[in-house]
């Protein structure tokens, strides 16, 4: 069996913790080293997850035996640390969003492309067993032409729970590029390639504190867009609405489906996007009540599985399915929504990209090709 794909990890915050823990099922990779501005923070997760090595981020770049930099800073720092990696001639994968600005997710996919590197970005949940089983239903003509959809993420935000919530309130945070990341990616790979967008955000809190530790009563001052909804339409004919607030209470849709998708002969109900697998329900048009349909894909995976498809892509010579050109287009069209609301006008997106591969069936848990 050949040596698995080495990872290095950068940003050892909360998140790196589920990739940390998922990594370990897939043979093909394995996290040799970690590296944190704060090196307490990177010894802490070494630790408890056994990663063999704790290193500054330099020395993690010029390791010639590191194959791929697993990218798990805050958003604005994901350009700067995608950049260096790759011109330290690493692939990079990097925590949604690719960057925070279109300019940002250009430059890593030129200077990939010069280099002959591989990008990635999450979120990968939409591999996942709930997504994928929507998607061949949809392939399959289950609710014939997908006409309307509606897509919500609706809550009041991350200040009463998250150690550090700050970057949430910053520019390249907010609803849209936190939790837009996620619908839009699966929106994609169920419908495909957007043709226009309209929309219009605001900042409804301006003002917020902390409620969590260790920061419990400091204040933020809120300088992204903290409500963001609007309407958006695909090239195969589907229009639907979108809303992802940091701004509501007491939502008034299941939470545990918040995807719905209104196809010519039928309704799908498609599971939480912050997660794997969930249920899926279908209900066409002659029938009385909701059926849930069983996956038949995989079941169980974490974070860490889009990553693990890259180094099965990087061992394969075949496209990866997270892929940086993915990412971008979902950049293109968050910042999209912002700009539409600024300037009062439609916005027809600009970056082309391929709807990823089907997940394959009924593979062992963490075999991936």
């Amino acid at each position: 069996m050949p040596e698995p794909i080495r990872i290095g990890l950068v940003g050892c915050g909360a998140i790196s913790g589920a990739y940390l823990s998922a990594a370990p099922s897939f043979p093909v990779m394995k996290i040799v080293a970690c590296a944190d501005l704060s090196r307490e923070a990177a010894e802490r997760k070494a630790a408890e997850f056994r990663v063999p090595r704790v290193c500054t981020v330099d020395e993690l770049l010029a390791d010639p035996t590191i194959d791929v930099v697993l990218n798990l800073t805050v958003p604005r720092a994901h350009a700067v640390v995608a950049l260096r990696a790759l011109g330290a001639g690493k692939h990079t994968y990097s925590e949604k969003p690719l960057g925070v600005t279109r300019d940002e997710g250009r430059r890593i996919l030129e200077l990939a492309a010069a280099r002959g590197l591989r990008v990635g970005c999450a979120p990968d949940t939409f591999l996942g067993a709930g997504v994928q089983t929507a998607r061949k239903l949809i392939d399959d003509g289950a609710i014939g032409r997908p006409v309307a959809f509606t897509a919500f993420c609706m809550s009041r935000g991350h200040e009463s729970w998250h150690p550090s919530p700050e970057f949430y309130y910053e520019r390249g945070g907010g609803p849209m590029f936190d939790m837009g990341p996620y619908y839009l990616t699966a929106l994609f790979n169920l419908l495909g390639r957007p043709r226009r967008l309209s929309g219009a955000a605001s900042v409804a809190v301006p003002e917020r504190t902390i409620t969590s530790q260790p920061k419990f009563g400091k204040s933020i001052r809120v300088e992204t867009p903290d409500h963001v909804c609007g309407t958006l339409e695909f090239e195969g004919g589907a229009a639907g609405v979108v809303i992802q607030s940091f701004a509501t209470h007491h939502p008034q849709y299941d939470e545990r489906q918040p995807i719905t998708v209104y196809g010519t002969d039928g309704t799908l109900k498609v599971p939480d996007l912050n997660t794997f697998d969930g249920p899926v329900h279908l209900r066409r048009a002659e029938e009385n009540g909701w059926r849930e349909i069983p996956s038949q894909f995989v079941r169980g995976y974490g974070r860490s599985v889009g990553l693990a498809d890259m180094a099965h892509a990087i061992r394969g010579g075949r496209p990866h399915r997270a892929s940086g050109e993915l990412a971008f287009a979902v950049l293109d069209v968050m910042q999209g929504f912002l700009e539409s609301s600024e300037q009062g006008r439609a916005y027809q997106p600009v970056v082309p990209f391929e709807r990823p591969a089907p997940m394959p069936a009924h593979l062992p848990f963490g075999v991936l090709d």
